[in-house]
């Protein structure tokens, strides 16, 4: 047989779908996969699907050994424990200049771990992102390498392809940088992620909840604010989502699915890595608690029955609303908010990058971002178009055009939590993102008064405002004598 241009191993669904989008590109592939039924089902659907050139392997050997020099293997299989077995198992058979490339959701330390100890062995590696679900894996997704650059211009030319394509912005890949800053980047995005449907979640809470939409009226407020500035997959698909009917029973499908939310791990990892480069990432973080509150389900069952017993009803108040009013200022609230979400993302990855020195660049990051992965939207190309204006950008909400659509927006935004917050409707998403607006643009803050309480009890110092210098006071001692 003649060799094949690159390998894949790690057949679940994703992996599968990637196999096929490559090979449908043109590139003929080996695909592999520990438990061997999953080998002959993606070659199955290979020729069921066009005839793609897919040749499967139950043996690592033959695999490796069915692929032209230099081998480029990427791998999607389960982060942790299960990417070493699997570099262990085909590396014994790989050469010197062969390369290695981890797909998965992998945390970024661990690729820097396991770029040291391949490249000890002579082989590359790359930690690349995948964004897009199955669909995308399918039909082009967004793809984040970083790693060995050497490795990553192996492939370029299959990445290009099989990437989405955006008209005037072109496929949604780059070379990100070095180490695990692909992995990283592909964390963040998650943690915006997060972020992002949180915020439309309060959104659908808010409209019906406190404005009585229906689910027909629901899908076509989200299919109207999908053809203007919240065009996004998310958006796209929730409109999608309401019109959907339950054919387990009567009514819509969403009003069965149970609230309680599931996570792999990604957002938690972007909040631990803000807390720990002390970026402030309120938005996202909001989002993490959110899920952990809706995973307390028994108890949020009994806590509901306590206050009612005590006349707390689930909705406070029997506020009148004019609807299309309450639906246009949700609207700008989202927006405002996702703003800031966005604005915190990018800050922390700015952050790492200066931290590692990987050099990232947030505006090309956005642009890959605008196809393929699951925060795809039109909102990107502003993003994108605020970095090229000022690279430096200190964050999102100054410049001048950001700046300004969130000024034009902060009064619907406030009106929303405020009938939120007085109907008993949490918003923690929304009301987080006011918060950094608010405590970011205010030139004083009252950090002064908790510094001074850190230097009455700790003898922590502080600073003036009037003249440099760091001071000690002896406040408790001052404070007696004024007793006396």
């Amino acid at each position: 047989m003649v060799l094949t241009r690159i390998g894949l191993a790690g057949l679940a669904v994703m992996g599968q779908n990637l196999a096929l989008n490559i090979a449908e590109k043109g590139f003929p592939i080996s695909v592999y996969n520990r438990t061997t039924s999953k080998v002959d089902e993606t070659v199955e659907r290979a020729k069921q699907e066009g005839d793609l050139p897919v040749y499967g392997f139950h043996d690592p050997a033959a695999f490796i050994n069915s692929i032209q020099k230099p081998r480029v293997v990427i791998m999607l299989v389960k982060a942790g424990a299960p990417v070493d077995q699997t570099i262990q198992t085909l590396s014994a058979y790989m050469e010197k200049g062969d390369c290695i490339i981890d797909g998965g959701n992998e945390w970024y330390e661990n690729t820097e771990r396991r770029e040291k100890a391949v490249t000890e062995q002579g082989l590359l590696y790359l930690g690349m992102g995948v964004s897009g679900g199955e669909e995308g894996a399918r039909h082009g997704p967004s793809l984040m390498p970083g790693g060995s650059f050497e490795a990553y211009k192996y492939i370029e030319d299959i990445l290009l392809k099989v990437a989405a394509q955006v008209p005037d912005s072109g496929p949604c890949v780059t070379y990100i940088g070095k180490g695990g800053s692909g992995n990283f980047v592909k964390m963040v995005h998650n943690g915006i992620e997060y972020g992002d449907m949180q915020l439309i979640a309060e959104a659908y809470d808010v409209l019906k909840s406190v404005g009585k939409l229906s689910n027909d009226e629901l899908q076509q407020v989200f299919s109207e604010w999908n053809k203007g500035e919240l065009l996004s997959f998310l958006i796209e698909i929730t409109a999608d989502i309401f019109g959907i009917k339950d054919d387990k029973g009567d009514g819509y499908l969403v009003d069965k699915v149970l609230d309680k939310t599931g996570m792999k791990g990604t957002g938690k990892w972007t909040v631990q890595q803000a807390a720990d480069l002390s970026v402030a990432a309120p938005t996202i973080a909001a989002s993490l608690d959110s899920r952990f509150l809706s995973g307390l389900k028994e108890e949020r069952v009994e806590a509901a029955k306590v206050f009612k017993a005590g006349g707390f009803s689930d909705i406070l108040g029997n506020q009148s609303v004019d609807k299309a009013k309450l639906i246009d200022d949700v609207r700008q609230a989202l927006y405002a908010s996702k703003i800031c979400s966005y604005a915190q993302g990018m800050n922390l990855i700015r952050a790492k990058s200066t931290e590692k020195g990987w050099g990232l660049k947030l505006g090309e990051l956005a642009r890959i971002w605008k196809g393929g992965c699951i925060i795809r939207a039109i909102f990107l190309d502003r993003i994108k178009q605020a970095y090229d204006r000022n690279s430096d950008l200190a964050n999102l909400l100054v410049d001048p055009e950001f700046a300004k659509e969130i000024l034009d927006r902060q009064a619907a935004w406030r009106r929303v939590i405020c009938l939120a917050i007085n109907s008993g409707v949490s918003t923690p998403g929304m009301s987080t993102s006011l918060a950094y607006f608010d405590t970011y643009r205010r030139e004083r803050l009252p950090a002064n008064l908790v510094q001074a309480q850190r230097d009455y009890f700790g003898a922590h110092t502080y600073e003036r405002v009037d003249m440099p210098g760091s001071f000690h006071t002896e406040w408790f001692k001052i404070a007696q004598q004024s007793k006396m």
